[in-house]
C-alpha cells in the first residue's frame, strides 16, 4: 500500500529541494574566501550532484503535467525564493524594497507563463 502523491506536490517538492543543493554549492563557499579554489571546485560540484538528482527527476515526472516553459517558471521562482532566504541568514544580506518589487515582478511574469490566454 504505498502513498502516490500528486504530480504538481512531487515535483515542486523535488524542485525546492534541489534548489537547496544549488544554492549551497553555488554560494556556500563565500564564507570561506581563503580556502583554495579547487577545493571549493571540488566541493561545489559534489553537492551540485544532490541537486542533479532531484532536479531532472523533477522535471521528468513534472513534464507532461507542466510544460517545458512551467517547468523552469516553477524552478526559477524557486530558485529566487531559496536564494533569499539563503542570503539572508546565511549571508546576512539585507533584503530591501527594491528586492520585494523585483520578484514581484518575476511573480508577474510567472503568471503569464501559467495563464492560458486561448
Amino acid at each position: 500500500m504505498g502513498l502516490s502523491l500528486p504530480v504538481p506536490v512531487v515535483t515542486i517538492g523535488l524542485l525546492i529541494a534541489s534548489n537547496v543543493f544549488m544554492t549551497i554549492a553555488w554560494y556556500g563557499h563565500l564564507k570561506f574566501k581563503t580556502a583554495p579554489l579547487l577545493t571549493v571546485i571540488l566541493i561545489s560540484w559534489g553537492i551540485a550532484l544532490f541537486e542533479y538528482m532531484m532536479q531532472v527527476p523533477a522535471n521528468r515526472i513534472g513534464h507532461g503535467y507542466f510544460n517545458a516553459a512551467q517547468l523552469k517558471t516553477i524552478q526559477e521562482v524557486i530558485s529566487l525564493s531559496v536564494f533569499a532566504i539563503f542570503s539572508w541568514l546565511y549571508l546576512g544580506e539585507k533584503l530591501s524594497w527594491q528586492h520585494g518589487a523585483g520578484f514581484a515582478l518575476i511573480c508577474l511574469g510567472a503568471w503569464f507563463v501559467f495563464h492560458d490566454w486561448g
